[in-house]
């Protein structure tokens, strides 16, 4: 029996369907525009980050919880686990205005871990927005392009494809592409002790989108697979102001 794809729709459905509950039901429960609801099980609307972790939060799960929450995956916490990934597919892919999340292994619920593939698109501060922080620590190594990052207590620093930065989540930061490049492919771990790491971590998506509204994503927006960086041909290198 192949198994279904991880998506945010096969997931909200089975959480509602599994309560028992309509679509008016579970709207009223997370606080979602019925609407807007309906698209996202339909598959015709992604979830910011920060929207995820709210929604996970209202229905009283972590956000590990909440995206092993399908009939295919669901799989008991306990001692000695693993998980494989060989396949794009197997990611689960969220849209947000700066960047673009694969989270991996989301089969294993409860982990302390958040691995994630992002891809960086906005190139400067006043285009980013406001920093972004939440609980824990996050490892960040650059796959593809290079990238500026921003913190609140240092000076911005760049990194290069093989370069990598740890940092304390609870600093605002955010990371722009740079060098010239369309877009920067990064390596992301996010970590900590709280129970509730993924829902703080989208709480943060959550003043991204604030300022710039709800982004009309399309078919983009469900691909797991994020393609080579490119170099701009007359984009001359140079850093982004700072607001």
């Amino acid at each position: 029996m192949v198994k279904a794809k991880p998506s945010l729709g096969n997931i909200v459905r089975h959480i509602r369907t599994s309560n028992g509950w309509t679509l008016a039901e579970m709207s009223q429960r997370v606080a979602i525009p019925l609407s807007t609801l309906a698209k996202v099980e339909k598959g015709h609307l992604t979830l910011t980050y920060d929207k995820l972790v709210d929604l996970s939060d209202r229905l009283g799960m972590g956000l590990s919880e909440f995206l092993n929450s399908s009939a295919h995956t669901a799989q008991p916490k306990g001692m000695a686990r693993r998980s494989v990934g060989k396949s794009d597919a197997e990611a689960l892919s969220v849209a947000t205005k700066n960047y673009d999340y694969r989270y991996l292994c989301t089969e294993l619920r409860g982990k302390i871990m958040i691995p994630l593939i992002s891809r960086v698109r906005a190139r400067t501060m006043e285009e980013f927005g406001e920093l972004i922080r939440h609980p824990g620590e996050e490892f960040v190594y650059v796959l593809e392009g290079a990238i500026e990052v921003h913190s609140e207590f240092y000076d911005p620093v760049t990194l290069q494809a093989g370069e990598y930065i740890y940092l304390d989540s609870e600093m605002g930061h955010g990371y722009l592409v740079t060098g010239g490049y369309d877009e920067a492919t990064v390596l992301a771990v996010c970590a900590s002790a709280a129970a509730n790491l993924q829902q703080a971590l989208i709480s943060q998506a959550r003043a991204e989108m604030a300022k710039a509204g709800e982004p009309a994503p399309g078919p983009e927006s469900h691909k797991a697979k994020a393609p080579a960086p490119k170099k701009l041909a007359a984009r001359p290198k140079r850093r982004p102001s700072v607001a």
